[in-house]
């Protein structure tokens, strides 16, 4: 918004509608498209396609609050610039923390899943001197395509986005012929014991579209841009789900579908061939991911540092590149370091909790934002109709969601917090130790 935060005039503007897609589809299309149709069916059965359909569909009120809340700002940040502008520095800074955290971790965590999947193909890429030589030439190539320019970037996450949606298409067209009319409107519907965690399951689908409103800055006419894109990315995600899901329950049979991929469907319908196909498929969509998530995470300390949440070398432009250089290069040493050594793990189980903390805080902040908007920032705003109804929907859904996590992720993410926290007290006491005390009057 305006009357807090000025504008980074440095930042070239070169994302367009196109690029804000392709980034929140890849930051929600990764791994876990090849994962969760088998462990989704495995307990709602054969109607899990409506299922995901049905989550699509309530997963939109997050979507469109995000939508109204990034049509507010065209400076880099996302949930960052939300939480700080309505809460101020302590809460942004906890907010942003948090979303970096549980970006960071997926990368690493994906990058160990691309290796494994190559591991099927090639088994060179599963020994340990394969697999630390692929973790440290990705990690290095995402690094220096989204070192050396933005568009660079998009045209990485472009690239694999092709690679991962046409195989995937391949599939829903040739499994197609084995639907009938009894598996896509199934007569009978299983009792399902933990309502709360299998929405906590297929949620993973979803979450991710918001690591597109970090490049808010980056991005040409974001007021306008964002919402849209948002909008029609995550529709058409839980459309691309549901054709997926229901090829699967209609090519396995339910007793061969418990620990099942994607992978089996396409060896099923093709031979070996199309295992084959598929398993490329899953290596480029898992690549997309990271691509995106290299793009997207570094924006998050380069806002931390703009708000002086972190120290300046955070929010350094390159002079020649014209992109957060640093905390690029700091994003991938992380992921690195992380993928490398495996510590990752224990965030994994916090991860999506992270994630739904992150939307509640934001959620909250929309009143603040509306009622403290300039004239201008409100007539170009995506104005939700319905007052706080939606807003209010997803922030119940989210707190829902959230209750059925395990008390284990509660205490992980409380001391990922806390760490986080005494991070952020280092950081303003280096702030105060290079700001010049004021002249003493006489």
């Amino acid at each position: 918004m305006s009357s807090r935060h000025k504008e980074n005039a440095t930042l070239i503007r070169g994302v367009g509608g196109i690029g804000v897609a392709l980034l929140a589809l890849n930051s929600m299309i990764g791994a876990g498209i090849f994962a969760l149709p088998a462990a989704v069916a495995a307990k709602a059965g054969d109607p899990s396609h409506w299922l995901f359909l049905g989550i699509g569909l309530m997963f939109i009120t997050i979507v469109l609050s995000f939508a109204e809340l990034s049509s507010y700002f065209k400076t880099s940040g996302g949930p960052i610039l939300y939480t700080a502008t309505a809460f101020g520095p302590v809460v942004g800074f906890g907010t942003g923390w948090m979303f970096y955290v549980s970006r960071a971790t997926a990368f690493a965590a994906n990058i160990t899943v691309m290796a494994t999947y190559l591991g099927a193909i090639w088994p060179w890429f599963v020994t340990d001197e394969g697999r630390v030589l692929f973790i440290l030439a990705t990690t290095a190539a995402l690094t220096t395509a989204n070192y050396v320019g933005v568009k660079d970037g998009i045209r990485t996450i472009a690239l694999f986005t092709f690679f991962k949606l046409v195989p995937m298409v391949l599939l829903i067209l040739t499994g197609l012929k084995e639907v009938t009319g009894d598996t896509l409107l199934p007569s009978h519907f299983p009792a399902i014991d933990d309502l709360g965690g299998l929405v906590l399951l297929t949620i993973y689908a979803f979450v991710g579209f918001e690591g597109a409103t970090t490049v808010s800055g980056e991005t040409r006419n974001p007021q306008r841009t964002m919402p849209r894109s948002l909008i029609l990315t995550v529709i058409a995600v839980a459309l691309l789900y549901f054709l997926i899901v229901l090829v699967f329950v209609s090519v396995l049979p339910a007793g061969e579908r418990a620990g099942s991929t994607l992978v089996d469907v396409g060896r099923r319908l093709a031979g070996d061939w199309g295992a084959l196909i598929i398993g490329i498929a899953a290596v480029f969509s898992i690549g997309g991911n990271l691509a995106a998530n290299m793009l997207a995470a570094p924006r998050l300390t380069f806002a931390l540092g703009e708000l002086q949440m972190l120290p300046a070398w955070f929010s350094t432009v390159h002079p020649r590149y014209f992109t957060p250089g640093n905390s690029v290069l700091m994003l991938g040493g992380l992921c690195l370091v992380l993928a490398l050594s495996g510590s990752f793990e224990f965030l994994a189980a916090a991860s999506s909790l992270t994630r739904l903390i992150t939307y509640v805080l934001c959620f909250a902040s929309l009143p603040a934002i509306r009622r403290n908007a300039t004239p201008e920032e409100k007539a170009n705003a995506f104005r939700l109709k319905g007052g706080y109804a939606i807003p209010l929907t997803a922030f119940l859904l989210c707190l829902w969601i959230g209750s059925h996590a395990s008390l284990n992720a509660w205490l992980v993410t409380g001391g990922l917090l806390a760490f986080g926290f005494v991070l952020y007290q280092i950081a303003q006491k280096q702030i105060r130790a290079t700001t010049p005390f004021p002249p003493s009057t006489p």
